[in-house]
């Protein structure tokens, strides 16, 4: 069964308001809550970046059923792997082992920030895959040494494990990532609905098979509201960085680069790609892109702080009924 998720999308909301939307989402039946982990919003009209780790542990003590995600951690530049370990483990302890720790590559414009300039995404993905062995030796509870390219560990030990561990989620999108990092991650996670990202990911020798063995984790925006020129307006001004595509949305290093880079992009071009309005039946139809490439959860991101709380009571419900119906 397809499992439907939230997005608390900290570039566009306050601390304690995604803390009550948390609360909402999971009253109204979502399955699991994503969160993103940014120390910028996209754009200065979203106008947020609350510090994603310390809301999720509100998040937690606020919610009973819900799965939570970290959708992604970076844990290579603006946070050491070692820390990331032990946020991870005291998270489990707090979701009573409802977290997965989702990680990536990073941004530019949340990692720079720390003054240790923007590896090449060759060295990024070596980071990433040296901070993932160094996170799982942690995660044995076990006291821990490390010295490798990028990161040194000296007795560094987790005193407080959560018994189930902590499962891992890491991003990927090309060949190259899949191959290397599908045998070192328990789930997927992506931001494309591609059937040929599961079906390389199930190819690679060592790896946990999606739709058995491992989640597969894609996300989609969505811009309900009840009246569609509002939605396209409210979608334009908050997302239209979305349609720069990875190779781009990694490299800019401020939200000011992202206001130049998307300068011409029109409303009717955001609204080509993302649904708005109230139509439900769209919304549906754009979700289905990610169950029909084999795609296990997929997680929606309503578009803007003004209206979320009308989403969640209004729309959500209705929502879920219809994708739960349509989905396999």
């Amino acid at each position: 069964m397809t499992r439907f998720g939230y997005t608390l999308m900290t570039e566009q909301s306050g601390p304690r308001e995604l803390v009550s939307y948390a609360v909402a989402a999971e009253r109204v039946g979502f399955d699991f809550e994503v969160m993103s982990d940014h120390y910028s919003p996209w754009l200065t009209e979203q106008g947020h970046a609350p510090h994603a780790w310390t809301t999720l542990g509100a998040v937690a003590h606020a919610t009973e059923r819900v799965g939570l995600m970290t959708y992604v951690t970076c844990p290579t530049l603006r946070y050491h792997p070692a820390v990331v370990a032990q946020q991870a483990a005291t998270l489990q302890i707090l979701a009573e082992g409802r977290f997965t720790l989702g990680l990536g590559s990073g941004e530019s414009l949340n990692e720079h920030v720390v003054g240790h300039g923007w590896p090449s995404l060759a060295q990024r993905q070596d980071m990433l895959g040296e901070a993932i062995e160094v996170i799982r030796a942690l995660h044995t509870g076990e006291l821990t040494d490390h010295r490798g390219e990028f990161f040194q560990v000296d007795s560094a030990r987790i005193w407080d494990m959560p018994d189930e561990g902590v499962e891992i989620g890491v991003a990927v999108a090309g060949d190259r990532a899949i191959e290397r990092f599908a045998p070192l991650a328990d789930h997927l996670v992506a931001v494309e609905p591609k059937a040929e990202i599961i079906e390389s990911w199930n190819d690679v020798e060592g790896a946990p098979r999606i739709g058995r063995d491992a989640r597969a984790v894609g996300q989609i925006p969505i811009c309900w509201d009840p009246d569609r020129e509002t939605a396209v307006a409210r979608a334009h001004e908050q997302f239209r960085w979305f349609g720069g595509g990875w190779s781009v949305n990694a490299d800019l290093p401020t939200p000011a680069g992202f206001a130049g880079a998307t300068a011409y992009v029109r409303p009717e071009d955001v609204a080509g790609s993302i649904p708005c309005g109230p139509d439900l039946d769209a919304v549906v139809d754009a979700v289905s892109a990610y169950w029909e490439a084999g795609f296990t959860d997929v997680a929606l991101v309503q578009i803007g702080d003004e209206g979320q709380d009308r989403f969640l009571a209004e729309a959500a419900g209705p929502l879920l009924e219809k994708l739960r119906a349509a989905a396999p």
